[in-house]
């Protein structure tokens, strides 16, 4: 069998060349904040196992090694920069000597290394659109619907607020999404109302909102960045803003759409 080892947290591009001359992945997970434990099938139908770091990170390279000769291990693909066992001992060469070893050189983007940490940093920044291309998907996240304040339904546009049921990496601000497959637009960051920390959402299609009044389950995809959060001094000036964004958001949808049809 073919395998390759590694964090895989966002299963981004150069994860996924990794992934694709393999039969299975040995994800080593450390707290991962792009896709955490096993939302990585989403992204690949190869088998998947997962160790957790801290239940291994004591062991010796000889120790590792012998983990992995229990999965019957015929070749290792491996990044670049694999290490493994205590005080990140091992590498390359030691794997050489118990298996047959193929290495991926780094992989980059207009000059930029394709690597987890470059990605949360575009995130942390708002460059979704530029996370989006070094993921090779849509960024993604994860939560629970749980009641909101309900000023949406009664002054603003209502929305579905989400408890996150991982310590995701997060964008601040407003962005142009898909919940659950729909399109809408997503407030991150602390409310102008109460300054509390928030993750809301709006469904954009007045027709499909009744197929979200159930779910337990949030799935929020993001597709491009609108604007920062901000101060308002009052409630009309932050409404006005909203139904700023919503029209935003409304004219990316059909430009998208028609683009679709063109093709």
């Amino acid at each position: 069998m073919k395998i390759t080892i590694g964090g895989f947290d966002g299963m981004h591009l150069a994860h996924m060349e990794l992934i694709e001359k393999s039969d299975a992945y040995l994800v080593i997970e450390k707290n991962s904040t792009l896709t955490p434990y096993f939302d990585r099938i989403e992204y690949s139908s190869k088998m998947l196992d997962l160790l957790k770091l801290n239940k291994i990170k004591h062991l010796s390279k000889d120790e590792f090694i012998d983990i992995l000769k229990s999965y019957h291990i015929r070749k290792i693909i491996i990044g670049f920069d694999f290490r493994f066992g205590k005080n990140r001992s091992g590498g390359i060469d030691d794997l050489k000597k118990a298996f047959e070893v193929e290495i991926i050189d780094e992989i980059k983007l207009k000059t930029i290394g394709v690597h987890s940490n470059n990605i949360r940093n575009f995130i942390k920044n708002n460059e979704i659109k530029k996370a989006n291309q070094f993921l090779g998907h849509f960024y993604k996240i994860k939560g629970i619907q749980i009641k909101g304040q309900g000023l949406g339904n009664k002054e603003f546009l209502p929305t579905i607020n989400l408890n996150l049921i991982h310590n995701y990496t997060l964008p601040n601000g407003v962005f142009i999404t898909k919940t659950n497959g729909l399109n809408s637009i997503t407030f991150i960051g602390n409310r102008s109302t109460d300054e509390n920390f928030a993750i809301e959402t709006h469904i954009l299609m007045e027709n499909e909102k009744w197929k979200m009044e159930n779910e337990k389950l949030i799935n929020i995809e993001f597709l491009e960045f609108i604007r920062n959060n901000r101060k308002f001094n009052n409630l009309k000036e932050l409404k006005n803003e909203i139904l700023q964004d919503k029209e935003k958001a409304l004219k990316y949808f059909e430009k998208r759409q028609h683009q679709i049809k063109q093709h």
